[in-house]
């Protein structure tokens, strides 16, 4: 464990904030080439990743994948200590990344190290898929590894992401799979005028409340055994001059609709078109899709993880697709099943973000303990 903590804390001490690396990739580099990996790095635009092997093609490969960069740290003097500076207070390690997901990284690197120690022609090939552009726009990211992957028939079997997946307990909780995302910038058309005189004016506000309303109600569908139903929400809407007597000439709304394999962006599409439509809402309407949605079920892969943490944690996971996106998506059109496998989640993103001491050992141990079961 304590070597472990060891890297979590130096790939923590890099300010990696999205799209920057902070040279967190070529310290997993270093070591990943110590035991054998060949390495592919594949810079796009302002983002860094790389690409590793170790093993052979014929056999199935397993992917750990993952991302150095981390989210902006919020005020700091709202930390009880520098964010980048990372610190051990009764068995807990706090700073930006300590969750997400920084000893997730750690653990892979360890346990890839241990296992292969033990087992140097183990079956298979072992890779790894790490990206800078996770926690920004996923466009030169993983995504676009992805698609470079494909154009050469690259094959990934299954796949561990390291995203912190537990919710109260490490090992509790494992994700099978992700809810779509699908994002609509809209812009009601009116008329402005007086708001004395509204016969000569046409007010956007009015005229979409009540397709607002019906959407909000609506019951989608009811989601299925594995996914909760579509949700849609508004994220921001605004309109008007600022002035108390001007009727507005347009209104505009960002809206989103998470969805499972139930829906497909199309018959979503369709839904918002024909409520708006039937409520005279005179608008326009930009579609933005940054994910579709994906399940794995059981399988090889999750059979492994399961039991790994039965091992080494005598934990049984529950078994989620909740949550919102994950470079998953990306990965899973490679034909890979999919599990995200990682700590505790409660405090990602958030000031003071921590991880328990132990429970980095624990993953690490568990990504062993996966590996044993699929690749010997």
């Amino acid at each position: 464990m304590a070597d472990t903590l060891a890297l979590t804390q130096e790939l923590m001490r890099r300010a990696s904030i999205s799209p920057e690396d902070g040279g967190c990739q070529d310290l997993m580099i270093e070591r990943l080439e110590a035991i054998g990996f060949s390495i592919e790095r594949l810079p796009f635009g302002p983002v860094r990743n790389f690409w590793a092997t170790r093993g052979t093609t014929d056999a199935p490969t397993l992917c750990l994948a993952g991302h150095t960069d981390v989210v902006p740290t919020g005020p700091l003097d709202a930390w009880h200590s520098d964010p980048f500076a990372p610190s051990i207070r009764d068995g807990v390690l706090y700073g930006r990344g300590a969750a997400d997901m920084k000893s997730g990284l750690a653990a892979m690197v360890t346990a890839t190290e241990t296992f292969v120690a033990e087992h140097p022609r183990h079956r298979g090939r072992l890779a790894y898929l790490i990206t800078s552009d996770e926690e920004g726009p996923s466009v030169d990211g993983t995504r676009r590894v992805a698609e470079y992957l494909a154009a050469r028939s690259e094959r990934i079997d299954w796949c561990i992401v390291g995203e912190p997946s537990s919710e109260e307990r490490f090992g509790d909780t494992i994700k099978i799979g992700r809810r779509g995302s699908l994002s609509g910038r809209l812009t009601v058309h009116g008329i402005q005028g007086h708001i004395a005189y509204p016969q000569l004016a046409d007010n956007p506000v009015h005229r979409f409340a009540p397709a607002l309303a019906e959407l909000c109600a609506r019951r989608w569908d009811e989601g299925n055994a594995h996914f909760e139903p579509t949700s849609f929400q508004v994220a921001n809407i605004a309109a008007g001059t600022g002035a108390p007597n001007v009727i507005p000439g347009e209104l505009k709304a960002r809206f989103n609709l998470r969805f499972g394999p139930t829906q497909t962006v199309e018959s979503l599409q369709g839904i918002v078109a024909e409520v708006l439509g039937r409520h005279g809402v005179n608008h326009s309407l930009e579609w933005f899709v940054s994910g579709l949605p994906f399940y794995t079920p059981p399988g090889d892969l999750s059979g492994a993880v399961i039991g790994a943490l039965q091992d080494v944690a005598s934990m049984t996971p529950k078994l989620s697709t909740g949550g919102g996106t994950s470079d998953g998506r990306f990965i899973a059109p490679l034909g890979a099943q999919i599990v995200e496998l990682g700590v505790v989640n409660r405090s990602i993103h958030k000031i003071n973000e921590h991880v328990r001491v132990e429970d980095i050992g624990l993953l690490a141990a568990t990504y062993r303990r996966v590996f044993e079961r699929l690749l010997t």
